[in-house]
Order: structure tokens, then sequence, then C-alpha cells
């Protein structure tokens, strides 16, 4: 079977994903070409694994200090290069098409009736799932973004609807837990901006990751309680295993290893992003975060304070879907669904399967 592999690169959670996914496809000894859109190649770090993979530009968004802004966001976009990109794009040589997102890949599939199987997070969307800042507009991006012959949602939570588990990729570091150790990553905030939130606490020791100027980091030379990282998956994973919790926006993959891990979270939205809205709501709901509107000085108190990590133990989701890939009942997923289920482990959150929706 031969398989091409659509990926959005945007943020970096769909990357994870397909990392997670990559590896299981590998020990199948399943032939798998790559292709990537929505960033630039060289804004892509850690991908050797991925061989000589594509790259397209795809659909992105702008951001600035952590909202989305849709007309800089609709003048970035070439529209005209994603039609020609769709059209050009040959799948004869493809048995199946796998997409998390990417709308290149979907569509191809679609107009050469190929048959698509899109696994990730926003297809959980299609759902009656916890949502916030949802209209006819979002849904109607939801549905139509990267369309799919079959759609397997992942959520932290089923909620009573045939979704499946997160893809939780974490490393197996046995690292001991730093309690006053905390782990940073807003990629959508400005970077002073983040220093000056932290600066004040001096009991914990932030380590930072994102791209940083010289600037910044003579800005933290005094600051003994905040360390800079540059972006590195080897890195960032060491220091999540050994943490105590983890601030961040409210995307769903960095989210899902830190409760994997029993990781406290608090979240920053992406301002006008339904996605991440949604996250928070999740989040919340199921007592596995705590979440704020804006850099907030008093809600990082109260979560550095008072509030604990929740561990739930996620199976190996990328293992199962890949053994139900070369099984080739695509259609039926009922089963897969609840075997997964089944299969997780909440230590600290009694009856936490048996939740209501």
């Amino acid at each position: 079977m031969k398989i091409l592999y659509g990926v959005q690169a945007t943020g970096n959670g769909h990357i994870t994903r397909a990392r997670a996914m990559n590896k299981a496809l590998k020990q199948k000894q399943l032939s798998v070409d790559y292709l990537f859109s929505g960033r630039a190649r060289e804004q892509l770090f850690d991908m050797s694994e991925f061989g000589k993979f594509s790259c397209r530009s795809g659909l992105t968004f702008v951001t600035d200090s952590g909202s989305v802004k849709p007309f800089a966001t609709f003048q970035k976009n070439n529209f005209r290069q994603l039609y020609k990109d769709i059209n050009a794009l040959d799948l004869s040589q493809y048995d199946l098409i796998l997409t998390d997102f990417e709308p290149i890949t979907a569509w191809a599939a679609r107009k050469q009736n190929k048959t698509a199987i899109a696994i990730g997070h926003q297809y959980a969307f299609e759902y009656d799932i916890p949502k916030r800042g949802n209209n006819p507009a979002t849904a109607l991006f939801m549905k139509y973004f990267a369309p799919a012959t079959v759609k397997l949602g992942l959520h932290w939570h089923h909620f009573g609807q045939p979704i499946l588990p997160p893809i939780a990729d974490t490393h197996a570091y046995q690292d001991k837990i730093i309690n006053n150790k905390i782990v940073v990553y807003l990629g959508f905030e400005k970077a002073d901006s983040i220093i000056n939130y932290l600066a004040p606490e001096k009991d914990h020791q932030f380590f930072v990751y994102g791209n940083f100027s010289s600037e910044h980091y003579n800005k933290v030379k005094h600051q003994e309680n905040i360390q800079l990282c540059p972006l590195s998956r080897d890195g960032f994973q060491k220091d999540l295993a050994s943490c105590n919790g983890v601030v961040t926006n409210a995307g769903f993959e960095l989210a899902s290893e830190a409760i994997h891990l029993g990781k406290k979270l608090l979240v920053k939205p992406l301002k006008g992003q339904m996605e991440q809205l949604s996250n928070a709501v999740a989040l919340e709901k199921l007592n596995l975060g705590m979440s704020m509107n804006s850099l907030d000085d008093n809600a990082l108190k109260q979560w550095l304070s008072g509030f604990s990590g929740k561990r739930v133990v996620y199976p190996n989701v990328p293992n199962a879907l890949v053994d139900w890939i070369i099984k080739g009942d695509w259609q039926e997923t009922e089963s897969l669904t609840k075997k997964l289920w089944e299969e997780v482990y909440s230590p600290d959150i009694e009856n936490f399967i048996n939740l209501a929706a």
C-alpha cells in the first residue's frame, strides 16, 4: 500500500501527530510520502524523519499579539496558487490519502475520486462537543477546509460522540519532576509580553520556548527565573517530562501531551479562533486545566499556587489506526472507537470516561 499523507503545518500540533503516525506506519513498513502546507519549508525544524517531503504554501492564518487577524489572513493567502496546487497534484500512484486538516491533498483526493481518511482534532467539531465562538461560517470552514471520505476526530473525551482519543506523542524520559519548573510555549504572543508576564513570579523557573532575538536574551540576563529555549523537539520533550506545569495557547496536541503526563495546564486561547476557544472550554469542563482570556497576572498566581495536574493516560492510537488502515474496512469505525476508549486510564479523575457530555 502506497500512501500520501497531507499535514497542515501552520502550527506544530499537526506535525507532532504526524511524527507519531510516522513511527507506526514505518513499523508496518508502509510506503508513505508526506506533503506539508501552511508554512514555508525554511521555517520547519527537526523534519528529517519525514524523508524527502513536499512543501506547498496551502492556507494559513495571520496573528498579532494573541489574536487572529482576518483581513491580513485573507491578504496573505494565495488562493490562485492553492487552486493550481490542487489541480497539479497527481494521486494516481497512491492507494490511499491521509490528511490532517491539509487542504491540497484533501481536495485533490475529492477531485480524483481517491479515498481520503482524515485524522485530526478539527474533525471532532462536526459533532456535539463543547464549543465556543462557533457560528455558521466557522462550521462551514471546519467541514470544507479539508474534506475526506472518512473523518476521524480526536478529543480528550468522547463527549458521547464517535470520536477517538488524542494522539499523545510523549517520550519516556525518567527525569524527576521539579515542582517549581514550568514550561511555557505561547507561540502567538509577543516575546516581550511573555517575559514581562513571568518575571514577577520569582519562586518558579520558567523554560520559555520560541523564536527569540538577541535583545530578548539580553533582557532576561538578570531574570534568574526565566530561561529562553530555542525551538527543539527533543529539548522540549525533556523539559516537558521534568516540569510540573505548562502555560501555553489552547492548541490541542501540546495539551494532550501534558494531560497524558499529568502536568497542570494554564491556557490562553487565540482570540478569534473557534478551535482554541472551544478547547479552553473543554479543558475546564473536564477539570483538566485552567484558562485565561489574556496574560492575566491573577490567573497565573492562582494556577501556580492552587491548581494540580490531572493525568489521563491515552492508549497507542497511532498503532491502532495503522492496523485499522491495513485491515481496509475503512467505513467501520465503531469497534475502533470503542476499543480505544476502553483502554483509557484516568487515575486522577474518577469515572472520567463516564463523564456526561
